[in-house]
């Protein structure tokens, strides 16, 4: 199964190409560019290097979020476009599950989290069960210190592995009251995803688990910058 695959979901985003769960191309966005204007050359360099055209491709694996508005809503956008005119399904991934994935460490349940800016962090609390990652509770976003107690809720006792591409978020004295549930630190992980989400939505596609151009929804976690505007106007009487 060829798949393409891509993440817009902040500055470290990526595009690939998969056969099967075998990365064959990978690029990432190593600027500061605008996504509108990196994503299709970006995909177009990938599908050449890799000699296939965009009608060879059998399926899509987008981040579906957390993550900065602009950067998820032009990913998804340009993802449905394709859904919509060659008529394939999509995957869509949480680009929190894909950090979960790369956590080795001994824990029972892994918390990932990615920096959300505005001092908070995107979060989530998986449960590892057999090869597969159950996520515990939904994904959430807040400041630092009250992820760590809210993680440690969620696992209920359960010892925590902490997997992140920001592990220095949550590498200071005060970010959080209780250090020692952090246990052995936080693991480092690639923030280069497309490849992960890719091997993810493989999975998806061949189980199933898609949707459609109509069906693509974004998991964007926190409100949009507009409607907090917003609703704060209204409820001041703007």
């Amino acid at each position: 199964m060829l798949v393409l695959s891509i993440d817009t979901c902040d500055l470290r985003g990526s595009v690939a190409l998969l056969r099967d769960e075998a990365v064959h191309e990978l690029l990432a966005h190593e600027t500061k560019e605008e996504y509108s204007s990196w994503l299709l050359p970006a995909v177009n360099k990938v599908l050449q290097t890799a000699r296939v055209r965009m009608g060879d491709v059998e399926g899509y694996a987008a981040a579906a979020g957390p993550g900065s508005f602009t950067g998820v809503r032009v990913g998804l956008t340009t993802v449905k476009a394709w859904a919509e005119v060659y008529g394939k399904p999509v995957a869509a991934v949480s680009r929190l599950e894909a950090i979960a994935s790369q956590g080795t460490g001994p824990g029972k349940c892994v918390a990932a989290f990615v920096d959300a800016q505005r001092g908070q962090v995107f979060g989530a609390v998986y449960r590892k069960e057999g090869a597969a990652l159950v996520r515990v509770g939904e994904e959430m976003v807040m400041a630092p210190g009250k992820y760590v107690e809210t993680a440690a809720e969620l696992a209920a006792g359960e010892k925590i592995s902490w997997a992140s591409p920001d592990a220095r978020l949550l590498s200071h004295e005060g970010a959080w009251k209780s250090r020692e549930r952090l246990g052995e630190g936080v693991e480092q992980v690639s923030a280069t995803l497309a490849g992960i989400i890719g091997r993810m939505g493989v999975k998806q596609l061949k189980e199933g688990r898609t949707t459609d151009a109509l069906g693509l929804d974004a998991n964007y976690v926190r409100r949009s910058d507009a409607e907090l505007f917003w609703k704060g106007g209204a409820a001041h009487g703007h």
